[in-house]
């Protein structure tokens, strides 16, 4: 080739190069925009992105006696919450939750449910809530009667004498009473069996908002689709019910030898040394009088020790096995399964003591050891809800629906029950984190008898990318309920395989998320301590990831564009162009066949896109290059596959 048509080839490269990165709509600028972070850290929240010397959380001790009345589907009784106000604020006034009043029909949530319904609707023109009968404020053995206003899913306590910040207390008696919802948001609710009722018992004493250094009081109300944020306490709680109710709640059952019969409590103790799952409540006895203590009421008495909640599950339809989960300190735990006779089945319910244990004790290995005395898997008209040690999931459920969902319910225990983040608003800090180590689990559990059926890694196109599509950082009530899916599990959840597979390496992943774990537990993280915690620890700087792929819409389009060789020839090498056409810049995969049989990958990292949308690199071919394929495995959602593979002419 002469000077003059080198000269010519160059100008038509250049030419060429300039087109595409017309047609690009990448802007290094925007993608590595040096300001992303709203505030610099401080000594509450680091800017490595762990608590501070000065964290602080407020904290919420209830204390709750309440009756299970089936002839009227009502839980009455009373609560008996301690606040302390560890914030160096005075708090002239507190929030609580009253999360039952959106089945009432002048509810927020029933006002801004469509006429269609769907999955948050109240159904049946159900009119239910909160009935109040006192709220106290108590001093010692005084007690006055409290200013307090109820407004939709909140009630404000006005208080005569403020709190003091650094740990002053407030002591709030609440007398209430409400009907159970046969549909509760699927979130609770009951449901009528062959033999008997199936209570799921949720949001049902008042509870206390958050107070943090991120908003103050968190008082959104409660409208269906997003879920929940509490501060941490102990709880003790005592169910009163008709004796031929079997009752599973939170927590550790205080009086077992009370409220079983001498055999099921010996079974209860066996089943805590016991690998294979043992029968605590069998099919047969359901049917049998002599299966319940001989009285005509019993009150069922649980405590659970540093959590955000508490749940429980009555029936007299019950069949109830256990069996020990295996931790690694050498911590007590017990699975627990609680089910009607229609579930049973090893293709179903039969199988569901396995899966708690297996799932609990994966999660406890990959993360945090499991902090709770008991696991309990309840089978009720709940597609799938989890609670601080006790999920509900479809009592119809089989096969590996059952075993996902299952691991799903309880994989919430790690997020959002131990690192407690705000769902209310950022439903993707724990729906999204969970998906992510379910997909782990499902690889993990039995050998991996349910790899592929969640399917992480395959997820592309309109599944991460609808066409309503909205930011992941969008409150959950403002979704679309359509993108819930997306924004909440699949889309962040696929995000962290990104980081873990193919960003950061599975080893400088797992050890920073672990570490953000551990760092946040029974604290209140926010997306930007998140944030900052995996770059810290992982040791790189991944705003333009959080940027595209959380904050907006960005899309992935790798593309080869041209290929080219040293002095035009062959055997000197060769120049590989790659261009990012899309706004989202990632690592780049390379496959490079020649025409000698010769295939090579070459790894470039994100930086290449610093200077623009246009990347060559030279590669040592001997031969002629006869194909050449951007991301071959197809690991990444590219927007366009039509350009990922050039084919010599």
């Amino acid at each position: 080739m002469n000077v003059r048509k080198a000269l010519l080839a160059m100008s038509f490269s250049a030419v060429a190069l300039f087109a595409q990165a017309q047609n690009s709509k990448y802007d290094q600028h925007e993608a590595f925009a040096p300001l992303f972070y709203p505030a610099f850290g401080d000594e509450v929240r680091t800017p490595h992105g762990v608590p501070g010397p000065k964290y602080w959380q407020n904290s919420a001790d209830y204390t709750i006696q309440v009756n299970l009345n089936p002839t009227d589907h009502t839980i009455a009784g009373e609560v008996k919450i301690d606040y302390t106000n560890n914030s160096p604020y005075t708090l002239p006034y507190v929030w609580l939750n009253l999360d039952q009043n959106i089945y009432n029909l002048k509810s927020r949530g029933v006002a801004g449910t469509a006429p269609a319904g769907g999955r948050w609707a109240n159904r049946n023109n159900f009119d239910g809530g909160y009935t109040i009968e006192s709220v106290v404020l108590v001093n010692g053995k005084a007690e006055t009667p409290a200013n307090f206003l109820i407004d939709d899913t909140r009630m404000q306590i006005k208080l005569a004498d403020a709190m003091s910040a650094g740990g002053s207390a407030l002591s709030i008696k609440i007398k209430y009473k409400f009907t159970i919802p046969e549909y509760g948001t699927d979130r609770m609710g009951r449901i009528k069996l062959e033999q008997g009722w199936v209570y799921e018992i949720a949001q049902w004493f008042p509870r206390m908002c958050v107070f943090d250094n991120d908003l103050g009081w968190n008082t959104a109300p409660y409208l269906g689709q997003g879920e929940f944020y509490q501060d941490y306490g102990n709880i003790t709680y005592h169910v009163t019910a008709p004796a031929d109710l079997f009752v599973v709640g939170s927590g550790e059952l205080l009086n077992p030898a009370e409220v079983f019969t001498k055999e099921q409590h010996q079974r209860w103790e066996a089943a805590k040394k016991s690998d294979k799952t043992i029968m605590v409540r069998s099919a047969e006895e359901v049917a049998q009088k002599n299966s319940r203590p001989n009285a005509k009421s019993l009150t069922w008495k649980f405590k659970m020790e540093n959590t955000r909640d508490v749940a429980f599950a009555a029936s007299t339809a019950f069949i109830v096995d256990a069996a020990r989960i295996n931790l690694a300190s050498g911590k007590k735990s017990l699975a627990v399964s609680a089910y009607p006779k229609e579930s049973i089945g090893q293709n179903a319910w039969s199988r569901s003591t396995e899966y708690v244990k297996g799932a609990i004790e994966f999660y406890s290995g990959y993360l945090i050891e499991y902090p709770y005395s008991t696991a309990v898997n309840v089978a009720g008209i709940v597609g799938g809800m989890e609670y601080p040690g006790i999920v509900f999931c479809s009592y119809q459920a089989k096969g590996a629906g059952l075993w996902g969902v299952t691991s799903h319910e309880f994989g919430h225990i790690w997020f959002p029950m131990i690192v407690g983040s705000n769902e209310r608003r950022y439903p993707w800090m724990d729906e999204g984190f969970n998906t992510f180590i379910n997909f782990l689990a499902e690889q993990s559990f039995n050998n991996g008898e349910y790899a592929g059926s969640r399917g992480l890694d395959k997820l592309r196109g309109r599944v991460l990318f609808p066409d309503s599509t909205e930011p992941i950082m969008t409150i959950p009530d403002v979704q679309k309920s359509t993108n819930l899916g997306p924004l909440a599990y699949r889309k962040p959840g696929f995000g962290l395989y990104l980081l873990r597979d193919h960003v950061l390496g599975k080893e400088r992943f797992d050890a920073a998320f672990k570490f953000y774990a551990n760092q946040w537990a029974y604290k209140h993280p926010t997306p930007w301590d998140f944030f900052r915690c995996i770059e810290n620890y992982a040791g790189e700087n991944l705003n333009w990831f959080w940027r595209g792929w959380f904050m907006d819409n960005w899309l992935i389009d790798q593309g080869v564009s041209d290929v080219k060789y040293v002095n035009n020839d062959p055997a000197k090498g060769s120049l590989i162009t790659v261009t990012n056409f899309e706004k989202l810049p990632m690592p780049v995969t390379v496959k490079i066949k020649e025409e000698n049989g010769k295939e090579s990958i070459v790894k470039l990292p994100v930086e290449v896109w610093y200077t623009g949308p246009n990347w060559t690199f030279q590669h040592a071919s001997t031969s002629k290059v006869i194909e050449v394929v951007v991301d071959p495995n197809n690991v990444y959602p590219d927007n366009n596959l039509n350009n990922n593979k050039w084919t010599a002419q």
